[in-house]
């Protein structure tokens, strides 16, 4: 009688306790898509049931760290290149790469900042920046912000003239970072960037042609683990995550996003 109960009680005990979580998805993503992944990250976790962490920083670092081992389920990159670069290594899955949203390449200044509207002239960038003002973007050779903000300067005719004046940041946040702070007059950063800090404001749009398409790649891992990444790569692709996307200043894709 004993033994019954205590095997009853044992089956109770089984039947209350709570379900394991689910196994959470890791995603590498580019530092400009933060806001907007944080928030699809939250709808998807509650809709399915999978929480999703994730890991921002420039592109070139986390392809770089992907290609050392680091375990990403989910990559996601600013520019085709570094998405380019773990394709050639087998590290991600083919099958799965989308191209999946567009961006545009902006000038911001300090919200409080007594700046005319951008004119992409020598004489502009050099009453603006002052004698000792720096622009501050990306790192230029790996970046894909500095990348972008690079060929842009080239194709205008600027790039001799602001290269001495660039203060390169290890990402994109944080050149906006230093505009928002006010220790940099100007900054080059994408557009859902500076819809992200209420201390910026855009003061002009690189004019198109400029620079090559600011497109992000998206693409599950060679090494991922379960159907979480790929998972969340359909949810992102969806209606349902749109407005997560548009909402920064992001553009979707045809080609990537589903109906």
């Amino acid at each position: 009688m004993r033994r019954t109960r205590a095997l009853w009680a044992a089956c109770l005990l089984l039947l209350a306790a709570p379900a394991s979580a689910a196994e959470p998805t890791t995603v590498f993503a580019a530092a400009s898509l933060k806001n907007a992944l944080d928030e699809a990250g939250k709808a998807f976790a509650a809709e399915s049931g999978i929480p999703v962490r994730a890991s921002y920083a420039a592109s070139s670092a986390l392809a770089r760290q992907i290609e050392q081992g680091a375990p990403a389920d989910l990559f996601a990159s600013a520019d085709l290149e570094w998405m380019d670069y773990l394709a050639a290594r087998k590290l991600i899955r083919p099958e799965t790469r989308v191209n999946l949203l567009a961006n545009r390449l902006v000038v911001v200044a300090p919200k409080d900042a007594r700046v005319t509207e951008a004119t992409f002239t020598p004489d502009w960038f050099s009453r603006t920046l002052g004698p000792d003002g720096r622009l501050a973007t990306g790192e230029v050779n790996s970046v894909p912000i500095g990348k972008y903000a690079k060929a842009a300067f080239e194709t205008l005719g600027l790039w001799a003239q602001v290269q001495p004046r660039l203060a390169q940041a290890d990402n994109v946040r944080a050149a906006l970072a230093l505009v928002s702070r006010g220790e940099a007059p100007l900054g080059v950063v994408y557009e859902s960037d500076a819809r992200s800090d209420p201390g910026v404001k855009v003061v002009g749009v690189f004019p198109e042609g400029s620079h090559p398409p600011v497109v992000y790649p998206f693409a599950v891992t060679a090494e991922a683990k379960g159907d979480g990444g790929a998972r969340f790569l359909a949810y992102l692709r969806s209606k349902a995550a749109r407005r997560f996307f548009e909402a920064q200043g992001f553009t979707m894709i045809g080609e990537g996003a589903s109906q």
